[in-house]
């Protein structure tokens, strides 16, 4: 199956999308199903089955992962990779922000790195302190109003891929001068 949506958010802007995104279908094999000439993101099984086809056609070509392949699945191919997105199934699987950090600090993708699948508004915020800088937010909601989701909060107290150093660390504290009449007893 072949998704095209007609916007995203992208650099904290609801922009136009010109990837399209391949899902297999059941009974679909990756090393035969037919991948579009447009600007398309392909399953990582996809990717490892027909690499030596479709790196002839990079960067016209990004990859998704699911929430349980490692993205050092890709190896070196990392780096040539415009975009990577990484599905969340469902609201409540966390696992596609340890991909996304690990991506980004550990693999050092530098390429848009987008959310698909069941991705909201409340999601958003967090998403992009490890390192999301792109949303397909679901289809049924305001892609509007999502992109408030990456506002909600004004300060963050840990560090983290978009923060490294924690507030206590960027915070100068007031601290009083000494009383010299209590330092010399008086």
């Amino acid at each position: 199956m072949f998704e095209v949506r007609a916007e995203i958010i992208k650099n904290r802007a609801v922009v136009a999308n010109d990837w399209g995104l391949l899902r297999l279908d059941e009974g679909d094999a990756a090393d035969n199903v037919t991948v579009p000439e447009d600007k398309v993101i392909v399953p990582l099984t996809v990717w490892l089955a027909q690499r030596a086809t479709l790196a002839a056609r990079l960067p016209r070509i990004g990859v998704w992962l699911a929430s349980d392949e490692r993205p050092e699945a890709l190896g070196g191919d990392v780096g040539q990779l415009a975009v990577i997105a990484i599905d969340f199934p469902k609201f409540t699987d966390g696992r596609g922000y340890s991909l996304a950090y690990n991506l980004r600090a550990r693999l050092g993708f530098k390429g848009e790195l987008r959310a698909i699948g069941d991705v909201l508004r409340d999601q958003l915020f967090s998403m992009q302190r490890v390192g999301f800088d792109a949303y397909a937010p679901r289809p049924d909601r305001s892609i509007h109003d999502a992109l408030k989701g990456l506002s909600v909060f004004s300060e963050t107290y840990q560090a983290s891929w978009d923060e490294k150093t924690p507030l206590f660390r960027r915070h100068q504290r007031d601290v009083p001068a000494p009383d010299n009449n209590l330092a010399a007893g008086i």
